[in-house]
């Protein structure tokens, strides 16, 4: 069932960019965790509701805030700096973007995708 279901939703940007580090070697739930907040922050503009909704989840005004503050609580680092090496962020961006539905709320062309994955790798969402 659960399969079926993914199958029909399938899967976002969060899930595409963390398989692609996960391919790379990086620990998949760590990695999740990390990313989590920076794919919340560059797609928040384009999916304002969806992010009101997890704002009021965590009970907090700011979902991007209230994420972080949840993961740095569980010890998560903010970037993967220190996962990761900075040569690696243009390939992880060019095999990111191939993948990423046509649906995203913003657009991940033009140098937005490079964007992200370098901010992922500071921890500056």
């Amino acid at each position: 069932l659960a399969g079926a279901a993914f199958a029909v939703a399938g899967s976002g940007l969060h899930l595409k960019l963390a398989h692609v580090l996960g391919g790379l070697g990086l620990p998949l739930a760590r990695t999740h965790a990390i990313v989590l907040p920076h794919v919340l922050a560059f797609n928040a503009p384009g999916a304002p509701d969806a992010t009101r909704r997890i704002a009021r989840a965590l009970e907090v005004d700011d979902a991007v805030a209230g994420l972080r503050a949840v993961t740095e609580a569980a010890g998560i680092p903010r970037g993967l700096y220190g996962l990761l090496r900075e040569d690696q962020l243009d390939e992880v961006a060019a095999r990111t973007e191939k993948v990423v539905p046509a649906d995203n709320p913003v657009p991940v062309h033009g140098g937005a995708m490079r964007r992200l994955v370098q901010a992922v790798w500071e921890g500056s969402a």
